[in-house]
């Protein structure tokens, strides 16, 4: 049986940790899905890339999908896999430039993976919207779809957790859904 883990958090709070620690919990063949675009020229991001590679355990598979996420998800039917993908903020943006119609397609296609594989899917999702609405039209579309994603994400997982402030709280436990919530369809 599937299941849909959501981990959330801002920026530096452990929820990368956290889900590689759920993933290794789930005695399941690991496949980390990786958003984030490699730039050679960058070495700041690099080095960020290269801290996440080694704290997962060389049993893991890596694949680098920093667009085709929908795709992914489906080719991973399998009840023994588990699929750990960091992160949904670095695909947003990778896909930011989408007109809206676009992007309500691949999130359409995004919803649908989800219900066709029988992996479990562990997702890391940023936090953006927690400080002053962003003075530019692109940042404020990023934290609009980016928000909207994890709430329509956040009502079909089980369990979602927040990361922050060194703690991790399972929001499924200790919160309830909103009623009226978006739904993913």
């Amino acid at each position: 049986m599937r299941q849909i883990i959501l981990v959330t958090g801002p920026s530096r709070s452990g929820k990368s940790e956290w889900a590689e620690t759920l993933a290794t919990h789930t005695d399941k063949l690991v496949t980390y899905v990786a958003t984030a675009q490699v730039d050679h020229n960058d070495p700041e991001w690099l080095s960020r890339i290269e801290k996440h590679q080694q704290r997962r355990p060389n049993s893991w598979k890596t694949l680098l999908v920093p667009v085709e996420l929908p795709v992914t998800i489906q080719g991973y039917s399998k009840s023994s896999c588990c699929l750990l993908v960091d992160s949904l903020g670095t695909w947003v943006a990778n896909l930011l430039e989408q007109e809206d119609e676009v992007w309500e397609k691949t999130l359409q296609e995004f919803f649908e993976s989800l219900i066709q594989t029988r992996a479990t899917l562990i997702f890391v999702a940023e936090e953006t919207g927690w400080g002053v609405v962003p003075a530019y039209p692109m940042g404020r579309l990023f934290r609009d779809r980016l928000g909207t994603l994890v709430r329509q994400l956040g009502t079909i997982s089980n369990p979602v957790y927040l990361v922050t402030g060194g703690h991790i709280l399972n929001l499924s436990v200790l919160g309830k859904p909103l009623p009226n919530t978006l739904t993913c369809q």
